[in-house]
């Protein structure tokens, strides 16, 4: 990730109902969920603000309803937002012509839903290259970025088999590889993993992370369970009733929630996996043998801290930052049942 902003989003809204422009125009634009509810309006997305920064994985989730899924389509126009501003690389996405919003998602964006959308008629290497023949593209060099992206989610061998010859985790492979096809600066993804069994969205995830870190795709990505959030995200915006509740590390998130309704996500998170020592230390440094990396997962140095008589040292760069100890270590992991 970089400091670099892809998308710029800023007070955006969707209301679903009669004439939603002229009632936010009434009301200043920034109605109360009270007024909206009694207007007969539906708030899917209320006063959103955010940026996804280059080379991310901003994952936006929150139970069904929450806005996740409207807050996705109206990044990609899918929805015109009711109101707001929205950016990309800089440009006023909202002044995009429709002839301007094609080529965009032709050559900008990439999208992968829960329901793959295969074309049943067509074999694997056929559905890859179907958004490079809309293109215009001649069939060999079709075919032949085709066969790349099929080497790259692990496909070869199947390139004559139909969707309904696949499992739903080679289905979803392809769902990906077709995406990626014409290589977008920007991936949205909406539950892709949401319908496939827990062994193969698993593994789906492993192979989600091996595809980023060789391809360092900028990615925005739905999510309705927080496990797969943390996996996944550098940053994890958290939505209820339309609204952004909290947007931060899984650590953040994990230690600081914002509200109760963050917790309650965040209670059974696994704090070995996403909590460092830097975020549990104690400033006062001590000296010591073979300091601790304050970059460490908890999980990584916790028999050592706990097992240790004294604070260990805890270093960054060479330089003695803090140190650590049990109680801290205790609170890490378990949090206030500590």
């Amino acid at each position: 990730m970089t400091s670099e902003v892809k998308i710029k989003c800023r007070n955006l809204w969707k209301l679903f109902g009669s004439a939603p422009e002229s009632f936010m125009r009434e009301h200043d634009n920034n109605p109360s969920p009270e007024t909206i509810e009694k207007a007969g309006y539906i708030g899917a997305v209320q006063d959103v603000s955010f940026d996804v920064h280059a080379g991310e994985i901003l994952m936006i989730m929150g139970l069904s309803g929450s806005g996740k899924s409207t807050l996705i389509r109206c990044i990609t126009r899918l929805n015109d937002p009711t109101f707001g501003s929205m950016e990309y690389d800089g440009d006023d996405l909202l002044k995009a012509t429709p002839e301007e919003l094609i080529e965009i998602r032709r050559h900008k964006m990439g999208m992968v839903f829960q329901n793959f959308g295969l074309l049943p008629n067509r074999d694997v290497l056929s559905n890859i290259a179907f958004p490079l023949e809309v293109r215009g593209m001649p069939k060999a060099e079709r075919e032949a970025k085709a066969r790349e992206m099929i080497e790259l989610v692990s496909l070869t061998g199947r390139e004559a088999y139909f969707p309904r010859e696949l499992s739903g985790g080679q289905q979803q492979r392809v769902g990906i590889a077709r995406s990626l096809a014409v290589e977008p600066d920007v991936w949205f993804l909406d539950e892709p993993f949401s319908a496939l069994d827990p062994l193969i969205r698993a593994e789906m995830q492993d192979e989600f992370l091996r595809l980023q870190k060789k391809l360092k795709k900028t990615i925005v990505f739905i999510t309705h369970d927080f496990e797969e959030a943390v996996k996944l995200g550098d940053r994890i915006g958290i939505m209820k009733d339309g609204r952004m509740v909290q947007m931060d590390t899984p650590e953040q998130i994990v230690l600081h929630p914002a509200t109760d309704y963050v917790a309650e996500f965040a209670r059974n998170a696994p704090h070995e996996r996403i909590v460092t020592v830097r975020a549990i230390m104690s400033d006062t440094t001590v000296t010591g043998d073979n300091p601790i990396d304050a970059h460490a997962l908890i999980g990584a140095v916790a028999k050592r801290v706990l097992t240790a008589e004294a604070p260990i040292p805890v270093e960054h760069d060479g330089q003695i930052i803090g140190s650590i100890d049990r109680t801290a270590m205790l609170n890490g992991l378990f949090g206030d049942d500590a």
